[in-house]
C-alpha cells in the first residue's frame, strides 16, 4: 500500500506543516480522501474550544473496519495483519492474514449481535494480550458498538467503576492470562466486579489458560461455543454498520484527579485519520515491514499503534503477550530478531529496566532488521535515549521520541524517523495539524525560542478528545477551562533555540525551590546519568526554608551496600548536570518504584510518602508490586 501523504524529507515536512496551519480544512480533506467512505463529509471541521466541542468530517459515513480490513483484501488478502508472539517462547506463533482477520471479525461480530448487542451499546473488554482481544475490539466496531478495553490487571472495584460509568451491556474476557511465569485470573475478577454492576447481561469468555472458573447460567458463555453456533447456522458474513463520522468508536478510562474514572471518548473518522497519519509518518512505515509495539491494548498506545494505526495502513503489527524480562531479560530483543522486526516502539521505563541487565543482553540478538526505534509514555532521559539508540539500534536506527496523550488519540510532537532532526530527550517538532503554544501561569503566550512554560494547543486536530463519557462538563473543565480558547495538556515544556520542544513533565511535577522552577523530569534525567543508577523518581515536599525541597527515590544497580557513596555520587552528578540548586535534599535508595502494570510510576504515592502523609495512599492493588510501597514507607528519610 502506498501513502501519498507520507512526508519524505524535512523540506516536505515544512511545506506540509505550513499548509496544515494556513489551510487546515483543505489539508485534512486531502488526507481523508485516501480512506474508504460510504458517504463523504459535508463539512470538514466545526469547533468551539469554549464549549469543548469539535467535529471533524461532519456528515461523512463510514465503518473503521472497512478501512482496517476490507479495503486491503483486494491486493493484500494473504499478507499478515497480526503477528502474535505468545508469552511462552515454546508456544507457536500465530500469523493472521487480512483475509483470516476479516473472517474472524465477521464471525465474532455475529456472536455479539446474537447476544443482543447493537449499535451504540457499550462493551467492556478485559482480556490478556491474545489475538482475540484485537478481534473483539474490531468486531465491536464492525457492528457499531462502543468498546472500552480495560487493562487485564485492574482490581474488581476498578473494573466495576468503569463498567458502571459506561453502562456496559456486555463483557468480553478470558478465563485467565499468562504474564511471565504467572497465571493471572481474569474471569474470577470479572465475577467479583459484576456483583455491583446491574447493566451487564452477557459475559463471553475466551478459553486461554484452562484454569477452572465458574460460569453463571444464562449470563456467561464460552467464546468458542458461541462461534460454533454461528458456523453451524451459516452466519459467516457480517455487513459493516454504517457509522457517522462523529459516532463514538471507543471509551478509554484514565486516572483523574478525583477518584471517579474519566472515560475519554474518541470518534470514528477523526481518530482513524489521525492514528493512520501519525503512524505512517512518524515511523515512516514501508509496505511489508513488521511493526513491533510492546504496549498493551488496554492503553491508548495499543489502540493507536497496535490496532487502528497499523491496520488502517495495511501494515503487519506484532502483538506480544509476554513481559520483557521472562524467561530472561533478552525477550524483547529475541522477539525482534525472531520476527525480523523493522520498528520497535516501547517505553522509557522498559528501556531503563533492561539497561540494568547490561549491554551484553541485546548484543546476543541479531537486531540488524531494526530500522526505527520509538519511545512512548513519558519523557525519556538522556542515558536511556543513548543506550537504546546505541546498544539496540546500533547507532543506525533513528529514534523517535513521541509525545502524546490518551486524550490526543495519537502522536502530537515527534521527530519523523530519518526525515526530521532528532535530539536526545527532545520530542522535537509538532506534527502537521498540531499548533503548540507555551503560556505562563496567567495564560499569557510566551513567544520566541529558548523559553519554557505550560504546553497548550491552539487549534483542533482530528484525533482530539470529543468528550468524557456521560460528563461533558468534566471534559470542558479539565482540558479547555484553564486558558481561554486553548487545549491545556497539563504538561510543562521547553522550546529551545531551534524551536524544538522538550516535555519537562506534568505541571504539578514542577518544583519551586527557592523561587526557581525545576522540572522533576529534569532532575530525574540528571540523577539517571549516574552510572550506578537504574531509574529514579523525584517529587517535592514541604521545606521550611526553600518552600519545596527535592526528594529523590532511586533504584541502584546491584546491592545497596554502598548507599552512602551512591548518595554522594548522585548529588555530585546533579550538581554537574544542572547545578547545586537542583541537588536533591533527600535521596532514598529503594529496590523498586511503585508502578502500574503499564509501567507508569505513581508519583502521587511518592509525594504522600515524602510529605509524611502515609495514612491514606489510596488503592495500591493495581500496582505491579504493592509490597514495594511498604518498603519505601519503612525506609522514609
Amino acid at each position: 500500500m502506498q501513502y501519498p501523504y507520507q512526508i519524505p524529507d524535512f523540506d516536505s515536512y515544512k511545506i506540509a506543516y505550513k499548509r496544515s496551519v494556513e489551510d487546515p480544512e483543505g489539508f485534512w480533506a486531502d488526507i481523508a480522501s485516501h480512506f474508504f467512505w460510504r458517504k463523504t463529509w459535508d463539512k470538514v471541521l466545526d469547533w468551539d474550544f469554549e464549549t469543548a466541542n469539535t467535529r471533524w468530517f461532519d456528515g461523512g459515513r463510514l465503518n473503521i473496519t472497512e478501512n482496517c480490513i476490507d479495503r486491503h483484501l483486494t491486493e493484500h488478502a494473504d499478507q499478515t495483519a497480526i503477528l502474535w508472539e505468545p508469552n511462552n517462547p515454546a508456544e507457536a506463533t500465530q500469523r493472521i492474514s487480512y483475509s483470516d482477520l476479516h473472517k474472524r471479525v465477521m464471525l465474532f461480530a455475529n456472536v455479539l449481535k446474537e447476544k443482543g448487542i447493537k449499535k451504540g451499546g457499550r462493551v467492556c473488554i478485559y482480556m490478556g494480550m491474545v489475538p482475540e482481544l484485537a478481534v473483539a475490539a474490531l468486531a465491536c466496531a464492525r457492528i457499531g458498538a462502543v468498546h472500552s478495553v480495560i487493562f487485564g490487571g485492574f482490581s474488581a472495584q476498578s473494573i466495576a467503576d468503569r463498567i458502571n460509568d459506561a453502562g456496559a451491556c456486555a463483557v468480553i474476557t478470558c478465563d485467565g492470562a499468562f504474564r511471565g511465569n504467572k497465571h493471572i485470573p481474569l474471569k474470577p475478577v470479572i465475577d467479583e466486579a459484576l456483583k455491583s454492576c446491574s447493566t451487564v447481561h452477557s459475559v463471553i469468555v475466551y478459553h486461554r489458560t484452562g484454569e477452572a472458573i465458574e460460569m453463571q447460567e444464562k449470563r456467561d458463555c464460552w467464546w468458542h461455543e458461541e462461534e460454533q453456533i454461528q458456523i453451524n447456522a451459516g452466519n459467516l458474513h457480517c455487513e459493516a454498520e454504517e457509522m457517522e463520522s462523529e459516532d463514538p468508536l471507543f471509551i478509554l478510562y484514565t486516572s483523574g484527579s478525583t477518584g471517579k474514572p474519566k472515560g475519554v471518548v474518541h470518534s470514528t473518522a477523526g481518530y482513524m485519520v489521525w492514528a493512520n497519519y501519525t503512524f505512517v509518518n512518524v515511523f515512516q512505515y514501508k509496505a511489508g515491514q513488521v511493526h513491533f509495539c510492546t504496549a498493551d491494548i488496554g492503553w491508548i498506545t495499543g489502540h493507536s499503534y497496535i490496532l487502528y494505526g497499523p491496520l488502517s495502513a495495511g501494515a503487519t503489527t506484532l502483538m506480544f503477550e509476554g513481559i520483557p524480562t521472562w524467561p530472561d531479560a533478552g525477550r524483547f530483543w529475541q522477539v525482534a530478531e525472531k520476527h525480523r522486526a523493522d520498528i520497535l516502539y516501547t517505553a522509557p521505563t522498559a528501556i531503563r529496566s533492561l539497561m540494568g541487565f547490561g549491554d551484553d543482553i541485546p548484543a546476543q540478538s541479531n537486531l540488524s532488521s531494526l530500522k526505527v526505534l520509538g519511545s512512548v509514555g513519558e519523557p525519556i532521559n538522556s542515558e536511556a535515549w543513548h543506550w537504546f539508540y546505541e546498544k539496540v539500534g546500533q547507532k543506525r536506527a533513528p529514534l523517535v521520541d513521541t509525545w502524546w496523550q490518551t486524550e490526543t488519540g495519537g502522536i502530537m510532537i515527534s521527530n519523523l524517523a530519518g526525515v526530521t532532526p532528532s535530539k536526545p530527550t527532545f520530542a522535537t517538532y509538532p506534527l502537521p495539524g498540531v499548533q503548540p503554544v507555551l503560556v505562563d501561569e496567567s495564560g499569557k503566550t510566551i513567544e520566541g525560542n529558548a523559553v519554557s512554560g505550560n504546553l497548550c494547543i491552539r487549534f483542533p486536530w482530528p484525533g482530539i478528545i470529543r468528550t468524557t463519557y456521560g460528563d461533558h462538563e468534566r471534559c470542558r473543565q479539565t482540558y479547555f477551562s484553564a486558558y481561554p480558547n486553548l487545549y491545556f495538556t497539563g504538561d510543562g515544556c521547553l522550546r529551545d533555540e531551534e524551536g524544538m520542544y522538550r516535555i519537562t513533565g506534568r505541571v504539578d511535577d514542577v518544583l519551586n525551590v527557592s523561587g526557581h522552577r525545576i522540572g522533576t523530569a529534569e532532575v530525574e534525567n540528571a540523577i539517571n546519568m549516574h552510572p550506578g543508577v537504574v531509574e529514579s523518581a523525584v517529587v517535592g515536599y514541604k521545606h521550611d526554608i526553600k518552600g519545596q525541597g527535592i526528594y529523590a527515590f532511586v533504584v541502584c544497580a546491584g546491592a545497596n551496600a554502598a548507599e552512602d557513596a551512591a548518595v554522594v555520587g548522585i548529588k555530585h552528578t546533579v550538581d554537574k548536570a544542572i547545578g547545586p540548586i537542583a541537588r536533591p535534599d533527600k535521596i532514598q535508595i529503594v529496590s523498586g518504584l511503585p508502578k502500574t502494570r503499564s509501567g507508569k510510576i505513581m508519583r502521587r504515592i511518592l509525594r504522600k510518602i515524602a510529605e509524611g502523609d502515609v495514612s491514606n495512599l489510596g488503592d495500591t492493588t493495581t500496582l505491579l508490586d504493592p509490597a514495594v510501597v511498604e518498603e519505601i514507607k519503612a525506609g522514609r528519610i
